[in-house]
C-alpha cells in the first residue's frame, strides 16, 4: 500500500448524503478511525469466515458423513451432493435478505456491525450443533443453519468496500480481502486436515475463531451511526425481483454477476473436491497427511499473484486483463492432473490454479463494487451478487459428486476448464469497468 495522508471523517450519514444519492462507482465518506485501519482489519476479518468455508465443507464435513454412514465412496458422494446442495441454496437466499436487513438497519453502530456479531454468534452455536449431528436429516438442517447464519455475518461485511473505500484505492482492498479470503480457504483445508480424526473439536476451534476475528473488526473499525438515515419503504415484490439480475437494467451488474459464477463454480468444482479426488482418483490411503503440503502450494501462489494484481490493477487502472489472464492460467493447471494421474500433478496444478485464481481474486471485489447500482442496497445488491461466490463454494461438492457419478472423476477437470473460460468472457460486455 502507498503512504498517503488519511482524510478527515466525513459528517455522519444522513438520507441527504452518501446513501441517498451515490452509486458504486463513488467515493464514500472515509472510515472513522481511517483507511489503513480498515484495510489491516479486513484480512482477518475475512479469515475468520473462510478458514470455516475452507475447512467444513471440504474437509471436515465429508469426514464425518464417512464416519457417519462408513467407508462408501458412492454412497459418501450421494450424501455429501445433498446436503451441500440444500446448504447452497440456504446460503443463496440468507444473504440477499441479510443485506435487505442490513441496508435498512438504523442503529448507533452503523449498518452493518450488529449483523456482523449477530451472525458470527449463530453461526458459531450452529457449527457446534453440527458437530452432534449423526443423520442425513441432522446433517443437513445443522449444516443449512450455519450457512445461514455466517451469510448474515458475510453479506454486510462485503458491504464495507463501497460503505467506506474510495474507488482508487479499491483494488489494493480487493487484494487485502483475497488475501483473507484466500489464505481462509485455503488455510482451513491445512487446519481442517488436523482435525481429520476428531471433526467435533475441529468445528468448536473454527467457531471461536469466527467470532472472535469478526468482533474485532467491528470493535476496532467503527462506523457512522446510521439512526438519522430515511428508511426505504419495504417492497416485497421488488425484494424478490432482485434474485433476478435483469440483464437489461443493469447490464453490468448482470455480466459481472454471470462472470463471477462461472468462474467460481469452475474453480471449486475441482479443489472444492479435493478430499475424495485424493481418495477416489489418485490412490492416496491417508489424504489428511499430504492436505497441508498441497495447501501451502497453493497458498504460496495465490498470494503472490494477489500481492501484485491488486496494486498493479489499480495502478493500471484496469480490471478486465487480469480476469482473461486468471482463467487461462487456471485452465492451464487443470489440464495436468486430467492428462496425468498422478499425485505429482495434482500438486503442479495446486500451485498454477492458486496463481491464476488469485489473479482473478485481487480483482473482482473491486470490479464487483464499481458496478453496484446504488449506496441504499450496496448490501443487498452485493449479497445477490456474492450468490456467485458462494454458491459455487459450497455447492461445488454437489455439482461434482453429480459430474463424478455421471462421467466418473476424470470428467470434473474439462467441465472446470471450460466454465471458467466461458466466466471470463462474460467479464468482456461490462461497460464501466476497464
Amino acid at each position: 500500500m502507498t503512504s498517503e495522508p488519511e482524510l478527515a471523517p466525513a459528517a455522519p450519514m444522513t438520507e441527504n448524503t452518501f446513501v441517498a444519492t451515490a452509486a458504486g462507482n463513488d467515493d464514500p465518506p472515509p472510515p472513522v478511525k481511517g483507511l489503513r485501519r480498515l484495510m489491516l482489519w479486513i484480512i482477518p476479518a475475512n479469515l475468520g469466515i473462510f478458514m470455516l468455508w475452507g475447512a467444513v465443507p471440504g474437509i471436515l464435513l465429508p469426514q464425518q458423513i464417512t464416519l457417519a454412514f462408513g467407508d462408501e465412496g458412492q454412497i459418501n458422494v450421494a450424501n455429501l451432493a445433498i446436503v451441500s446442495t440444500i446448504g447452497a441454496f440456504a446460503a443463496m437466499v440468507a444473504q440477499p435478505i441479510a443485506g435487505q436487513i442490513s441496508d435498512r438497519t438504523r442503529s448507533r453502530f452503523g449498518r452493518r456491525a450488529p449483523w456482523i456479531v449477530l451472525g458470527s454468534l449463530a453461526g458459531a452455536l450452529s457449527l457446534i450443533g453440527l458437530a452432534f449431528a449423526n443423520s442425513l436429516v441432522g446433517f443437513i438442517i445443522a449444516w443449512t443453519l450455519v450457512q445461514i447464519s455466517f451469510n448474515f455475518a458475510q453479506g454486510p461485511l462485503s458491504a464495507v468496500m463501497p460503505d467506506r473505500v474510495p474507488v482508487r484505492r479499491r483494488g489494493t482492498f480487493s487484494a487485502l480481502t483475497g488475501i483473507g479470503l484466500m489464505v481462509g480457504a485455503i488455510g482451513g483445508q491445512i487446519v481442517g486436515s488436523m482435525f481429520f480424526n476428531s471433526v467435533a473439536t475441529g468445528y468448536l476451534v473454527f467457531a471461536v475463531f469466527a467470532v472472535v476475528m469478526l468482533a474485532l473488526f467491528v470493535v476496532f473499525n467503527p462506523d457512522y451511526s446510521s439512526r438519522r438515515l430515511q428508511p426505504e419503504p419495504f417492497d416485497l415484490v421488488e425484494f424478490l425481483k432482485t434474485f433476478w439480475v435483469n440483464p437489461v437494467k443493469h447490464p453490468d451488474f448482470f455480466w459481472a454477476f454471470t462472470g463471477r459464477l462461472l468462474l467460481y463454480t469452475g474453480y471449486f468444482a475441482v479443489t472444492g473436491y479435493q478430499l475424495y479426488l485424493l481418495q477416489y482418483y489418485f490412490g492416496i490411503d491417508h489424504p489428511e497427511t499430504i492436505i497441508p503440503i498441497l495447501g501451502l502450494l497453493s497458498l504460496v501462489g495465490i498470494v503472490i499473484s494477489i500481492v501484485v494484481s491488486g496494486p498493479l490493477s489499480d495502478r493500471l487502472g484496469r480490471r478486465k486483463p487480469f480476469v482473461f489472464a486468471s482463467a487461462v492460467v487456471v485452465a492451464v493447471g487443470f489440464v495436468l492432473p486430467w492428462v496425468w494421474q498422478d499425485i505429482t500433478a495434482w500438486m503442479i496444478m495446486t500451485f498454477i490454479a492458486g496463481f491464476g485464481f488469485g489473479m482473478f481474486q485481487a480483482v473482482d471485489t473491486a470490479l464487483i463494487s464499481e458496478v453496484l447500482p446504488s449506496a441504499k442496497s450496496f448490501a443487498k445488491d452485493l449479497g445477490v451478487v456474492n450468490i456467485a461466490a458462494t454458491l459455487p463454494q459450497t455447492l461445488a461438492p454437489g455439482v461434482a459428486g453429480l459430474i463424478v457419478l455421471a462421467f466418473g472423476y476424470r470428467g470434473l477437470f474439462p467441465v472446470a476448464i471450460v466454465l471458467g473460460l466461458l466466466g471470463a468472457f462474460a467479464i468482456w460486455p461490462i461497460k464501466s469497468v476497464k
